[in-house]
């Protein structure tokens, strides 16, 4: 009849840190075995270290971020969040923390919380896979998408400025162009009338060259007559 309970393959190293945290209660070897009994999976036992621990040492950040880490493996969301807000007060940029905080905002349905979480995430490590997937998940762009975009704006900005401004100045040229094109057309117009003028202006001179020569005939004639 075999036995139910299977020894860890790490046992022996558990044993060893129960032994140094039995005979040394204020040794932070305590935050060690607590790893181990995680590889292990035995979280109720990783639980119970911690919170013994974080008694002597109370503002062991490392400390509470696995106890709220060993709390999420539990299935204590409230205890898990509690614990690990606290640490990230204390410390902002811990990302253990946050790794662990998006996990529960996001199962959760909190989207802003878990977004912020990622954000610290991925503002160090923009290729960070678990945080991208809950923004994924979640339907919300990367850091890194989000800081592109304003780029692309101010790099399209100038590009569209300038077609703007070249599109301007065509509309302006073609509007003198036009312009040009109707003064051109318009000018036959006044160069036609004035040949016409100066055609008319010697057609009235000559007729009244004409009249003139013979007014002068005439008198001429009635001079003779007398």
């Amino acid at each position: 009849m075999g036995s139910r309970y299977e020894k860890p393959a790490n046992a022996a190293e558990i044993d060893r840190l129960a032994l140094i945290v039995a005979k040394e209660p204020g040794s932070k070897a305590f935050l060690s075995l607590a790893e181990e009994y995680g590889k292990a999976g035995m979280w109720e036992e990783a639980a119970a270290v911690l919170e013994d621990g974080l008694k002597t040492y109370p503002n062991f950040i490392t400390a509470m971020v696995a106890l709220g880490r060993a709390y999420d493996q539990l299935g204590q969301s409230v205890k898990a969040t509690a614990i690990l807000e606290e640490a990230v007060r204390v410390s902002p940029e811990n990302l253990r923390a946050h790794r662990t905080l998006a996990k529960i905002h996001a199962a959760q349905g909190r989207k802003d919380a878990a977004v912020r979480s990622c954000r610290v995430i991925l503002e160090v490590n923009p290729q960070d896979q678990e945080a991208l997937s809950i923004c994924a998940l979640l339907g919300v762009q990367s850091v890194e998408a989000e800081n592109e975009q304003p780029l692309r704006r101010s790099s399209q900005a100038p590009v569209l400025s300038v077609a703007k401004t070249t599109s301007k100045k065509e509309d302006r040229s073609s509007a003198v162009g036009d312009q040009a094109y109707e003064g051109e057309n318009s000018s036959d117009e006044p160069g036609v009338s004035l040949g016409r003028k100066k055609m008319v202006a010697a057609q009235l001179e000559q007729w009244l060259a004409t009249i003139q020569l013979r007014r002068r005939d005439q008198r001429a004639t009635r001079g003779h007559a007398l």
